[in-house]
């Protein structure tokens, strides 16, 4: 059972860096993270979110990392970001590019074209650990910031949400590798699969597996 006043705190202070910014002027700020940085297949997916400012705090309980949350959650606070964005959006780029231009390069190239599709310009982007090159905005890195700014968070339900259904629709294609269970991710299961049956089209053939030939 959630706690609403302490939910409602917690979420407050999850504005206090957005807050800070419409304080020195800037109104539309956008919230990029990515999922799918660690995964031996699949894509990398970047989110970018601009939450309305003055959206309830009500309307957006459970909203965090999107790591914290269960994927049944994960789901019901994305309609939550959905209906509270002024915009958003997400970004795929797949196992190709990603093993030619490796998984650092990929996530910034998501991020970058997430941001890009936005339906409303931002004029400040925070971004959870990196930096984007080659976007003519201002942008602050934030260490851990889908723990600790609203629309950080928002984008990293986004994404991660986003390629979860991705792998989820690869799992019918490809069954005999759990991605609906694993979303590509090193489990016991995975990699014995991949001893069993080999690699499939969107195994990371960049990606080094102990024990494993790519």
């Amino acid at each position: 059972m959630v706690d609403l006043k302490k939910e409602i705190v917690r979420l407050s202070k999850l504005y206090d860096m957005e807050r800070g910014l419409r304080q020195k002027g800037h109104i539309f700020i956008a919230g990029v993270d990515e999922a799918g940085r660690g995964p031996l297949a699949g894509p990398v997916v970047a989110g970018a979110v601009i939450l309305e400012p003055n959206t309830p705090l009500i309307d957006l309980i459970d909203l965090k990392d999107s790591k914290l949350l269960s994927e049944k959650k994960r789901e019901a606070v994305y309609e939550k970001v959905v209906k509270a964005a002024v915009s958003y959006a997400f970004d795929v780029v797949d196992r190709e590019y990603i093993d030619e231009h490796n998984i650092l390069n990929a996530t910034l190239y998501a991020m970058k074209r997430a941001v890009e599709k936005l339906s409303v310009k931002p004029d400040f982007i925070l971004v959870d650990a990196l930096k984007i090159p080659g976007i003519d905005i201002p942008q602050q890195a934030i260490v851990h910031g889908d723990n600790r700014c609203a629309c950080i968070a928002a984008a990293s339900v986004v994404a991660k949400v986003e390629r979860d259904r991705i792998m989820k629709d690869y799992d019918k294609i490809y069954p005999q590798y759990g991605f609906s269970r694993n979303k590509g991710y090193g489990t016991k299961e995975h990699v014995n699969s991949i001893k069993k049956y080999g690699f499939c089209p969107i195994h990371r053939k960049s990606f080094s597996i102990k024990g494993l030939e790519m």
